[in-house]
């Protein structure tokens, strides 16, 4: 399982790096739809989303994941205050900076400061957060920890 883990995560930074996800400039080009827009970032997502797509319609013919008890899928069907929160300072600091976290992970291989200063700064807005009231929802992995 661990090595299953490994090597998925290896080949998404790979996905990332080949892409230029970890590359803010590229990302915010993206951004600027009324500036020297980049549509290039939409080949990643689209991507993204096909084998996404596929894998959703097919949960429901299969009893489990291969490398676990069960899927663990959102129960969560309303749109709240606090999801909203999240997203706009989501895309807030993704429009400000350039990453978001999947690729500000990736990009530590990189060694550059920025990329360090935005993970540690990513990191403890995690951690604020789930000290506010009603902060990270719990679920097992984090009960634990």
């Amino acid at each position: 399982m661990i090595l299953g883990s490994l090597i998925a995560g290896l080949l998404f930074g790979l996905g990332l790096a080949v892409s230029g996800m970890v590359n803010p400039a590229k990302v915010l080009a993206f951004l600027d739809l009324f500036g020297d827009w980049d549509p290039s970032l939409m080949l990643v997502m689209g991507a993204a989303l096909v084998p996404s797509f596929i894998a959703y319609r097919s949960l429901p013919k299969r009893p489990r994941p291969l490398y676990d008890t069960g899927f663990h899928l959102p129960t969560a069907t309303h749109i709240d205050a606090r999801l909203i929160a999240g997203a706009v300072l989501f895309g807030v600091g993704w429009g400000l900076v350039g990453l978001c976290p999947g690729p500000a992970i990736a990009s530590l291989a990189y060694g550059h400061l920025e990329s360090i200063v935005f993970f540690a700064a990513m990191a403890g807005g995690i951690g604020m957060s789930r000290m506010l009231p009603g902060g990270a929802p719990k679920t097992p992995e984090t009960e634990t920890g």
